[in-house]
Order: C-alpha cells, then sequence, then structure tokens
C-alpha cells in the first residue's frame, strides 16, 4: 500500500498551533516525531495485505500514517476528542477508522470481530507513561484475538516486564505478560524524538500471544486475582495478602497454600507463575 511523505515537527507543530491544540499532560501527550523509530516500531509489528491494527492513541497521527501505507484496515482509539479537527486534515486515509472514546471504556472483543472480519489483528500504539500498565492488563486478561502487540513504554516499565521474581520490577504485569506472551525489548528510544520532550527514556516491546496460555489453570480469572492480591501490599506475607484482598477466611488461604507446598510465611514476590498457578487451583477446591 501506498506510504505517504510523514509530517515534519516543524509542521506538525504548524498544525497543531493553527487547531488552538494543547499538549494535555494530565493523558499523558507525547507525539512521536523521528520517523526512523516509527518505521522500526512499524517493522517490528510485521503488517501486510492480511493484517489489521488496533491503535491506541493516536495523538497526531506520524505512526497511523505508516501503519494505514502497510496494513490493510486501521482501527484507532483516541481518548483526546479536540485531535478530530487535526485527523480530519492529516489522517485522510480510505482504511482508516477513529473512535473518540477511552480505550479502557471500549468492548475491544466487539471491536474486533465487527471491525476485522478474518484479518490477523495486532495491536500497535505509542501508550501514554500514566496508564500503560491498566492498558496491558486489559489486553493480555480480555483475550483479545490478535496475534502480536507493539507498544512504546516507558523504559522502567520495559524492565519490569522483564524482570524475575525477587527483584523490585517484578509483579502483576510481569506475570500476566508471560502467562499470555514471549516478549522482546525491540528497542531503546531516547526522549527527544517526542513532542514535547519527556523526562525518561521509553522502549519498543514486542509481545507474541502464545496459541494457549503459557500455565493451564481451573479458573483464569482466579488466578489473576490471586497475583494481584499478592502484589497488593508487597511487604506484607502472602497469606496477608491474600486474606485481606481477597477477603478470604485465614484457614482457608493457610489450607490451599499448604496444599500448594508454600508456607504461609512466604512472600508474593519471590514465585514463580507456576507457583501461582498452583496456589490459585487450591484456593479454587476451597472457595
Amino acid at each position: 500500500m501506498d506510504e505517504k511523505k510523514l509530517y515534519s515537527p516543524r509542521v506538525m507543530k504548524d498544525i497543531l498551533d493553527r487547531y488552538g491544540f494543547k499538549f494535555s499532560k494530565s493523558l499523558g501527550q507525547n507525539f512521536l516525531i523521528d520517523g526512523n523509530i516509527i518505521n522500526k516500531i512499524a517493522d517490528t509489528a510485521e503488517l501486510d495485505e492480511n493484517s489489521g491494527v488496533l491503535e491506541i492513541g493516536p495523538g497526531f497521527g506520524t505512526l497511523t500514517q505508516v501503519l494505514c501505507g502497510r496494513a490493510k484496515k486501521v482501527v484507532a482509539v483516541e481518548v483526546d476528542k479536540s485531535l478530530e479537527r487535526v485527523h480530519k486534515e492529516t489522517l485522510n486515509y480510505d482504511n482508516l477508522k477513529i473512535i473518540y472514546n477511552d480505550f479502557m471504556k471500549v468492548d475491544v472483543n466487539k471491536l474486533i470481530e465487527e471491525e476485522f472480519g478474518g484479518l490477523d489483528v495486532k495491536i500497535v500504539a505509542n501508550l501514554p507513561y500514566y496508564i500503560t500498565t491498566p492498558i496491558i492488563m486489559k489486553i493480555l486478561e480480555e483475550r483479545y484475538k490478535i496475534s502480536k502487540i507493539v507498544v512504546m513504554v516507558q523504559k522502567e516499565v520495559a524492565q519490569r516486564l522483564n524482570s524475575a521474581p525477587g527483584s523490585k520490577e517484578y509483579g502483576a504485569i510481569t506475570l500476566a505478560v508471560q502467562y499470555r506472551a514471549d516478549t522482546n525489548i525491540a528497542m531503546i528510544v531516547p526522549n527527544s524524538v517526542f513532542m514535547p520532550r519527556p523526562k525518561v527514556d521509553s522502549a519498543v516491546i514486542e509481545f507474541n500471544i502464545l496459541k494457549e496460555p503459557r500455565i493451564k489453570v481451573e479458573d483464569e480469572v482466579l488466578l489473576f486475582n490471586v497475583i494481584k492480591a499478592s502484589f497488593g501490599q508487597r511487604r506484607k506475607t502472602l497469606l496477608n495478602g491474600l486474606c485481606n484482598n481477597l477477603k478470604l477466611p485465614k484457614d482457608t488461604v493457610k489450607e490451599a497454600l499448604a496444599n500448594a507446598g508454600m508456607s504461609p510465611g512466604i512472600r508474593g514476590e519471590t514465585l514463580n507463575l507456576d507457583e501461582f498457578g498452583r496456589i490459585a487451583d487450591e484456593l479454587k477446591k476451597l472457595i
């Protein structure tokens, strides 16, 4: 498909100024301005005529331009409706649909079914720092019919996604990612490629979605609830974390931990995915 020339940073600024657009700190708006980085993101997504792309937060639309030039169809979800006038000027593509809504409120499974037909769907985005974790958790927990996720995130978040049990970065999102995908950090991105420039560097992470979850559990929702509860109060023991956050009797949790071969004094951040799976299955038998 035809790829149009990307807007230069100066032209982008002129267009935004013409429409009176103001960057919103509360929405974490930092627009990509480097064509090389944008093309590398699209390269990582491996798009072709059989690809459908769901983009989260297109912003000005520089990445959207490249996605539209490579994929069969692109659906972009943008929370800031003030960008609609900008998009009408800059994003004139027959294979693009923009939905002005909060991604966290969108029924994504319904959207994929209605918009993409039999296409190979991939999620590509430059994610706002402030809502990166909720968005990734939503994508992984709701199990969309997608094959790949390629997202720009804060570098520290990338380190968290690839951390090991016992480290300070290890958390619920690390386990959620391990459960559903193989990950690869495609590149580290300096803060100089954004408008306005953030204070920290970023990273592009590729998630290749597994055909089946990495472990088999009786109740997937319960597994995620156990994981979240275990990290809700990091300084507490696993026993207290599960009791307090899941509102379960202490005797029930003690029995489940014992049956799973766990000490009640252990802390959640030391456990791996298999161990959390055993705990969830033992709790399932008792509640």
